[in-house]
């Protein structure tokens, strides 16, 4: 009997077996020669026969499967459907199960920028709201304003100028904490997208065979007639191969 030894642990352990089913059918045969005689040797091993077919369909199927394991593990191709599900889920899962790992830094990397930017403009339009609020009013005792001005500097005689600057700046803080949500969303639109494209992509051949090139090429012009012979042309095609 011949053995293709495999490196796979489950191909060596599926050869093991077929060894040891060997083994115990050359035992067996042994065991009823000996106990029986020569006269029941035929009969013995026409019935071993009979149950071999049996044992090498299993081993067959047993060799298939470590085959089809072997050939998944080298050959991964992920399911956009199911990337796409995971990154919805949980941002940056549809990256791990397309196992690119490398990607995770970006995308995590725009989440924390987009979490700084909102905190920071949602936290100066708090400021500037209150200071324009307490500059509008005619209470004396509410001047958080202050807090924003130059220590010390007064503002007496010069109210009118500075609610115009607070309330920009308030709208100013508004629009860009609103570009911060925003960008935020982006960012998961984008690992969302980028998981279904990657997987959808994973088949795509990226073989030698495609290739653009350029050569010289004739191009045939005009009609030929009895008088004229067709004309040609020479110049430079360009040759996409995919």
């Amino acid at each position: 009997m011949l053995l293709v030894l495999w490196s796979d642990r489950g191909l060596a352990q599926v050869a093991s077996d077929s060894l040891q089913v060997d083994t115990i059918v050359a035992d067996t045969v042994a065991t009823d020669t000996i106990a029986a005689g020569p006269g029941r040797l035929i009969a013995k091993t026409a019935a071993i026969d009979k149950a071999l077919p049996l044992d090498t369909t299993v081993v067959d199927s047993l060799l298939a499967k470590g085959l089809k394991k072997l050939q998944d593990k080298r050959h991964f191709r992920p399911e956009p459907i199911r990337a796409m599900w995971l990154a919805l889920v949980i941002p940056g899962a549809g990256q791990v199960y397309n196992r690119k790992l490398w990607k995770l830094p970006i995308i995590y990397g725009g989440f924390l920028g987009c979490t700084y930017a909102l905190t920071w403009n949602n936290q100066m339009l708090r400021d500037y709201s209150q200071a324009y609020i307490d500059i509008m009013d005619n209470d004396p005792n509410t001047k958080s304003y202050e807090a924003m001005l130059p220590l010390g500097y007064d503002i007496s005689g010069k109210e009118e100028r500075f609610k115009t600057i607070f309330k920009n700046k308030k709208d100013h803080f508004r629009k860009y904490r609103d570009m911060s949500i925003l960008a935020f969303a982006g960012v998961y639109l984008i690992s969302v997208i980028d998981a279904y494209v990657d997987a959808e992509l994973s088949t795509f051949d990226i073989s030698r065979d495609l290739s653009l090139r350029f050569e010289p090429a004739v191009i045939h012009t005009g009609v030929p007639t009895m008088r004229h012979q067709r004309q040609n042309s020479y110049g430079l095609s360009c040759c996409l191969t995919f």
